[in-house]
């Protein structure tokens, strides 16, 4: 998994950082595992742009992807690696001794042919999934659950990876990505190694249409606007534009929004570095 530079043939090549795509296996996606998707372009129900900066794209069709690894003591080997344009991560294709196939978000250093297990009895291993309980403390995670059978939620994006910490009664102490150090229950399921796809921070798209092509239309300045379309519009001139804010008005860069009664309040031991 690397980074593709572009010889500038092209103004658009010129800057373009891309994926290599070497570790990809398999070009077309397993049919019963796909099924279509819908782009809103940021519309609701009765055609208001809800969400700004939304629309266009190529089309895509969504893989259905296993956050839960809920097929217990089932061997299964990886058949391909596989690109997603749903999601920042690589794909891996699952074939289980039964006979059922399944999508799982790829760790980093995973191989075609590799056999994979989840449940009490797997081992600690890369692309394994066990209870927080039985994985060795210090050992680097991804796909986190944050209740029993849920699935995953936590670092589940491309390169990302939490670290179990530490284990006291029936709560494990995990560090997240960003920081936040935060106490889950031990019955919670994570997936051994780091997500694969690191490089993608790197990537630079190199023009304005292929941005149009992920689906993101052009983003207005607040600044530029006028003073009935932002708070931060209007002014004489080139004026800074006042506090940095939402344009309804909440403030930006420092202030919190997140709840003081929050339930899930008291899982946090140390909240996530500014």
């Amino acid at each position: 998994m690397g980074l593709r530079k572009f010889k500038p043939v092209t103004p658009g090549t010129r800057f373009r950082v891309g994926a290599s795509f070497t570790e990809i296996t398999a070009t077309k996606p397993e049919k019963s595992l796909v099924v279509s998707s819908k782009k809103s372009g940021g519309r609701n129900n009765t055609g208001k742009m809800t969400m700004r900066y939304i629309g266009g794209g190529h089309k895509k069709s969504y893989r259905l992807i296993d956050f839960k690894r809920d097929k217990f003591d089932i061997p299964a080997v990886v058949a391909s690696i596989e690109y997603d344009p749903n999601r920042t991560a690589r794909i891996a294709l699952l074939n289980y001794a039964d006979g059922e196939k399944r999508y799982i978000i790829a760790p980093e250093g995973l191989q075609v042919g590799q056999t994979l297990l989840s449940g009490d009895k797997a081992t600690p291993e890369v692309g394994n999934t066990l209870k927080l309980a039985n994985i060795p403390l210090g050992s680097i995670i991804h796909n986190l659950e944050l209740h029993p059978g849920k699935g995953a939620q936590l670092a589940r994006s491309a390169g990302s990876y939490a670290q179990l910490a530490a284990r006291d009664g029936k709560y494990a102490t995990i560090k997240l990505p960003s920081g936040e150090v935060r106490s889950i229950l031990v019955t919670c399921l994570a997936t051994i190694g780091t997500v694969s796809n690191s490089d993608h921070a790197n990537e630079v798209l190199g023009k304005a249409g292929r941005s149009r092509w992920v689906g993101r239309r052009p983003r207005t300045r607040p600044v530029a606007m006028n003073p009935v379309d932002h708070p931060m519009g209007g002014g004489e001139g080139r004026s800074s534009g006042g506090h940095p804010r939402s344009r309804n008005g909440v403030l930006a860069k420092g202030y919190k929004t997140r709840s003081l009664k929050k339930y899930s309040n008291r899982f946090i031991i140390e909240k996530r570095k500014k």
